[in-house]
């Protein structure tokens, strides 16, 4: 039987060691085309081009002699997404991984994020698809206590199949070997950030600001990400793209028929 057709994406640049690590995991999994950006683009959420001029060029990382084909694109991660799946992958990926991010995102960090935005992407157009990403932002992050579970799910989803409008957000917490106790899956913790704005001035007398800010979670509840996470679990979260708020649909028709 032939292998199943990988796309490999992320939001933190081609070159960074999450994706390296990931592109490892799935080259034993499957056959792997990667798609991603030029530079990091985190926190671009589901960002696309619209008026610039999208560049994409083959390009060659990895030396070893059964490398994957690799392009970067100019690009966000869902550009990578769109362009892979209409011009670059010779056909219909079986399955599109993201990331592995560098740093969490679990909670509410999934609504900026670029690593997930890229498997929604690949989601919306009928592609299984998954988000990896470690809760340690370090560029020098151990990937190595992941490795299993990632081929795990990896290798269940294309097993089992997903339903359409469905994809995996995937945490892993920053641990050493051995550490990770199983994976647990989770609905998503509400929570937020309590943001500010560091206002500082350069040296032409021009304002400028740093966002800055602090994790806030609001939920106590034994089923959430975060607090898998924090007993040392991978937080698996099957998230719908699907905005819709289905339970207040009646609240909204009695507001209108009752004017």
């Amino acid at each position: 039987m032939s292998k199943p057709l990988i796309l490999v994406t992320n939001d933190d640049g081609i070159t960074a060691p999450g994706l390296r690590h990931l592109i490892r995991y799935m080259k034993e999994i499957g056959d792997v085309v990667v798609v991603a950006p030029d530079s990091p683009q985190s926190g671009m959420g589901h960002a696309i081009t619209l008026d610039n001029t999208l560049y994409s060029k083959k390009v060659v990382i990895d030396q070893k002699d059964g490398a994957p084909e690799e392009y970067s694109c100019s690009g966000t991660p869902a550009d990578c997404v769109k362009l892979a799946l209409q011009e670059l992958l010779p056909k219909k990926p079986d399955i599109c991984v993201s990331g592995i991010n560098h740093g969490s995102n679990a909670s509410i960090n999934v609504i900026y994020s670029g690593t997930m935005s890229a498997a929604i992407e690949a989601g919306i157009e009928g592609v299984p698809a998954i988000g990896f990403s470690l809760c340690d932002y370090s560029w020098e992050a151990n990937f190595s206590p992941a490795e299993t579970a990632i081929k795990q799910i990896t290798r269940e989803a294309l097993r089992n199949g997903m339903p359409r409008g469905v994809v995996l957000n995937v945490n892993i917490p920053k641990t050493e070997a051995g550490g990770i106790r199983g994976v647990k899956v989770c609905r998503q913790a509400r929570a937020n950030w309590k943001e500010k704005f560091d206002k500082r001035t350069n040296p032409m007398g021009k304002d400028y600001y740093w966002l800055t800010g602090e994790f806030e979670l609001l939920d106590k509840g034994e089923d959430t990400d975060e607090w898998a996470l924090s007993q040392g679990y991978v937080a698996v979260v099957p998230t719908q793209f699907d905005l819709t708020a289905h339970h207040f649909i009646q609240d909204v028709n009695n507001w209108i028929l009752n004017e």
